[in-house]
């Protein structure tokens, strides 16, 4: 695992198949206050990865950012069955299988409010996301709203047929552009719900940018950010295209 600031880290997961198009992975940890860690989009566990995070401390709270991020939620917690599960009304309609102990909305809860912020993007009806802040390093937290897969993850994983490649190029899910796929960004017909909730991600000011897809930030990232998210601007804000 990776440390990028002050009690977070992140550990990247296996390539996956998402509909035909091979998906780097990556989860973060971040230490509470009281010794316990917050688990935002776990990846597949194994009996390493199990080593690196009980020498880190024992999970309390099992993140999943929308409703693609679940498949593993059930593992943890089978290996640690006191970890509370935590998902967005979406993710617990998808996942009526596991237990989940409390519901994301666009305020914290007291159980990590003092260390992560967070809010909702809502306004398309494809899929929400909770998006979080961890303040002490700075970092915003996005799943798939920001994708940013490297021109040399797109040419070496074999996965990534010519035409493919163009696919991702075209909906700039690449770098540096790093946006949310094509499709959903069409889908948000209610901008002005998204729009509220990027503002207080700007608002953040983070330093660093971490998503589940592709080559995070690690400097000057509230401006990655608002480049991320020219689609969303009103349509005379400067950068508002997409190209």
């Amino acid at each position: 695992m990776q440390e990028i600031g002050p009690d977070i880290w992140l550990s990247e997961g296996a390539v996956v198949d998402f509909y035909g198009f091979p998906y780097s992975t990556r989860m973060l940890v971040v230490r509470l206050m009281d010794e316990s860690l917050w688990v935002w989009s776990p990846i597949a566990l194994d009996d390493e990865l199990k080593t690196e995070i009980e020498a880190l401390g024992i999970p309390a709270h099992l993140v999943s950012p929308n409703k693609l991020h679940h498949l593993y939620l059930q593992d943890w917690q089978k290996h640690w069955p006191e970890a509370r599960l935590w998902g967005l009304p979406s993710v617990q309609a998808k996942r009526k299988d596991l237990a989940f102990a409390g519901t994301l909305s666009e305020t914290p809860p007291p159980d990590w409010s003092d260390a992560i912020d967070q809010t909702v993007f809502t306004g398309s009806p494809f899929m929400d996301e909770c998006v979080f802040f961890h303040k002490a390093s700075r970092t915003a937290i996005f799943a798939d709203l920001i994708e940013n897969f490297s021109e040399h993850f797109l040419q070496t994983d074999p996965g990534w047929s010519g035409w493919k490649r163009w696919v991702a190029r075209v909906w700039h899910i690449t770098e540096p552009f790093g946006m949310a796929p094509l499709e959903w960004r069409l889908s948000f017909f209610n901008r002005t719900r998204a729009r509220d909730a990027l503002h207080k991600v700007i608002d953040w000011d983070a330093g660093q940018v971490v998503m589940a897809h592709g080559r995070w930030i690690d400097k000057d990232g509230a401006n990655f950010i608002r480049q991320s998210f020219r689609w969303l601007q009103r349509p005379n804000a400067a950068g508002a295209h997409s190209h």
